[in-house]
């Protein structure tokens, strides 16, 4: 993989980069004396995204965002972790699972859905390769061979086609080119962890090229299960590979780039621990022990995904058409005993701590497909003026299995199973245009008309213990329509300093939730509920600046927004159903730094932070308490606890990042250099209401890697650590049954080798 060399402030320096979001302050750089020394220093290179669907700088384009480089994804990966390493790794971000490797949630600014169901739609569109993953098993797609990262932050749904109030994260493949390169990557660390990956490419004739990439993970369990009678001596261990081939034509007026990928996952689910948190406290129990459990559940997590896209572009010199195929199946099996421990109350032997009754369940993705199509046309014009317009198509189909089982009988038998079935159909239509006003001043707008249908039915086959009977099937159908859009404006200040702002309102379609087998007998509909179309209207205003003369990158914004009859769902509860909701209203403000500078030409430093106030307001809005065993702070009314003025949850107020690079010369082509990163976040509620117990306490992960290049960069040997500190945490929990939770990851350490060509 091309690793491009990060790039370093001057310390007295770096005390005015606050000065410098003022003109005065941009002056005073502007006017400052350069030595010859400064002149020759390092500087960064211009960072072009694809926010706005065509490439721009960075700097040009009126939305928050952060750009991941392909370097520091090799750095943040190196333990063999999955997607949600990139958690905290730029401003207002958080990623977390109750799934594990398989099924990400995203959540920016704040919003974000903690649904554990197959179904669940997200507000953060995940985009790969211009292709939208709806489903959140296709959310998961290992980081490898990856030109970078984007996060757009703030409602994206002019331009992009499927739920975008909260914001986009961006993958993009490193492409085919017309040279012969490639690279190999090999790790292997704690745990018997190994890490491999790769890329070749290079031409095929003279008019097309080829990529192909892998990846392959692996890692021995590292929890024992202390249980005897367990049916599974470890856990946490998982398998993994994923591959990806491209190949690229290149005609006179006419370009294709076609895609095949395909994912397999073998591993344990997440992992549940039961009574781990002490009562009354978010502190674990005293004597807890990482790594040992006692369940007597089955506890694995398998999943295979592969899809295909085409993306076409044919020039007629001042314009140009685009055409984005894609299609994606996934297929998936993911069991775990979910009240943690072992036996129950009535049972002669149980634990650990209390266990009221015993439950063991499973979720199913046994039939999927998705088929996406766009076709856009873009100007490029020599005047004041250019547009984008298009048309898009999106189709999905899912099955989903709901499984219970009896883990206190010999062998573990099926004892409840459900299924859901939804199509849904969504089609829009957009267009995009952006004016000169002057030389100075730029002016862009946006909108999209969205129609959107779903047809959903769910059916009890097999009843649970305590839960709904057979019965079914309970249909629910939506249909809905909306306009989205977007206007902002860019003011050049002169060559480095661009002052922007930014109003836009996004949308998400209806939601529906069928998770029946714990659902009352006398639950409405069987107990599938519904959760009608979600509004968001956003306001940003920010600065981006390139400082002292290209030695560093500065962006800042403040943003507010407030979403009308906001989608949320209660989770877990007395039973372990999950029901949709919506919010009356909810609101977030706050502001978001992305700064990066080299302080000298050897040592280049990263910092981002943001600050995100979320408050649901709903005066009527109740939903129950825990199953057992928590410690509510919300008030109890007769229908529930009202949740009026908490925050979102898994949406901490504060996030903060920093890595720093120093790279010491070791002669002709040869560079020895330490890197190291830092992440933090404030407390997290993981509930709606608020208890004392389900409140993850602030967390500061960290990571170091030393290493040694050599011909010019060709060959790489590192020692590595992810969460150096070894820091443990509570990061979820389930709370129908006792007071169960699942932690972090632990430290892992290793050496990598890698080569390029």
């Amino acid at each position: 993989m091309s690793r491009p060399r990060p790039a370093v402030v001057r310390p007295q320096r770096l005390a005015f980069a606050i000065a410098a979001l003022l003109p005065f302050g941009t002056a005073f750089a502007q006017d400052a004396a350069t030595t010859t020394a400064e002149k020759e220093a390092a500087t960064l290179d211009t960072v072009e995204v694809t926010a706005q669907r065509k490439v721009e700088n960075i700097q040009d384009v009126p939305v928050s965002i952060s750009s991941v480089s392909a370097e520091k994804l090799d750095v943040l990966g190196s333990g063999g972790n999955d997607v949600r390493f990139l958690s905290g790794r730029v401003p207002s971000l958080n990623i977390e699972s109750s799934y594990g490797r398989a099924f990400p949630r995203f959540y920016i600014r704040g919003l974000g859905n903690t649904d554990f169901d197959l179904n669940a739609s997200q507000p953060v569109s995940l985009i790969y390769d211009e292709v939208v993953q709806e489903s959140p098993l296709l959310k998961g797609f290992p980081v490898f061979d990856l030109e970078r990262i984007e996060v757009l932050r703030g409602p994206q749904g002019t331009l992009f086609g499927r739920n975008t109030p909260a914001g986009v994260v961006k993958f993009e493949s490193a492409k085919p080119t017309r040279e012969l390169s490639g690279y190999a990557q090999l790790a292997y660390g704690t745990d018997n962890m190994w890490n491999f990956e790769g890329a070749v490419g290079g031409p095929l004739s003279a008019r097309w090229s080829a990529r192909v990439s892998a990846l392959y993970q692996r890692k021995d369990d590292w929890v024992t299960n202390t249980y005897a009678a367990g049916t599974s001596d470890g856990f946490e261990g998982y398998d993994e590979s994923a591959a990806r081939v491209q190949f690229l034509y290149e005609g006179e007026a006419f370009e294709g780039l076609f895609n095949l990928h395909k994912r397999h996952l073998n591993g344990t689910a997440r992992l549940f621990r039961a009574n781990i948190i002490d009562p009354g406290s978010n502190n674990f129990v005293p004597g807890f022990d990482k790594d040992e459990v006692s369940v007597d559940g089955q506890n694995f997590s398998w999943l295979d995904t592969w899809g295909g896209s085409a993306r076409l572009r044919w020039d007629f010199g001042d314009l140009s058409l685009y055409s984005i195929t894609g299609y994606e199946t996934a297929e998936s099996l993911n069991r775990g005993d979910i009240d943690g421990g072992y036996g129950a109350v009535f049972l002669p032997d149980s634990g650990p701590g209390v266990i009221p009754f015993a439950s063991e369940s499973a979720d199913g993705l046994p039939d999927h497909k998705q088929i996406t199509q766009e076709f856009r046309l873009e100007s490029d014009y020599a005047g004041k003026f250019n547009w984008q317009a298009g048309v898009f198509y999106f189709k999905e189909d899912i099955t989903i299995d709901s499984f219970n089982y009896d883990s206190l009988a010999p062998g573990n038998p099926r004892a409840g199973h459900a299924v859901q079935e939804q199509e849904n159909t969504a089609w829009a239509a957009f267009a995009s245009g952006e004016y000169d006003v002057t030389e100075q001043l730029k002016l862009r707008g946006g909108v999209r008309y969205t129609q959107d249908k779903k047809d959903f039915s769910a059916s009890v086959l097999e009843a649970a213990p305590f839960g709904a009977p057979v019965g079914g099937p309970y249909r629910v159908s939506t249909d809905v329509n909306d306009v989205s859009w977007d206007l902002s404006a860019v003011y050049a200040l002169n060559d480095d300093v661009n002052f922007y702002g930014r109003v836009a309102k996004g949308f998400r379609a209806p939601s529906v939730q069928g998770r029946l087998l714990f659902a009352a007998p006398t639950a409405p509909n069987g107990g599938v509920s519904t959760a009608d179309s979600e509004e968001v209207i956003s306001y940003e205003i920010g600065v981006k600046a390139d400082l002292w003369d290209k030695r560093a990158r500065l962006g800042f914004n403040v943003f507010r927004y407030n979403v009308d009859n906001q989608q949320i769902i209660a989770v877990g509860g007395g039973s372990n159903i999950a029901t949709l909701l919506n919010a009356d209203k909810s609101v977030g403000q706050g502001f978001e730094l992305d700064l990066e500078a080299y302080l000298t030409d050897s040592l280049l430093v990263t910092l981002g932070s943001s600050y995100n106030d979320t408050e649901i307001k709903d005066a009527n809005l109740t939903v129950p308490g825990c199953g057992g065993g928590c410690t509510v702070t919300d008030p109890l009314t007769p229908t529930g606890y009202a949740i009026d003025g908490n925050p979102l949850p898994q949406a901490p107020k504060w996030v903060h990042n920093l890595t720093a690079r120093y790279g010491i010369g070791m002669g002709e082509g040869a560079e020895l250099y330490i890197y190291t990163d830092w992440a933090y976040r404030s407390e997290v509620n993981f509930f709606l209401y608020e208890s004392l117990e389900f409140r993850g306490k602030s967390s500061l992960e960290g990571g170091l890697r030393i290493g040694y290049a050599w011909n010019y960069g060709d060959y790489e040997v590192a020692l590595f650590g992810r969460n150096i500190t070894d820091q443990t945490r509570i990061v979820g929990g389930i709370d129908f049954n006792n007071l169960t939770g699942f932690i972090n990851e632990p430290r892992t350490v290793g050496v990598e080798f890698s080569a390029k060509f």
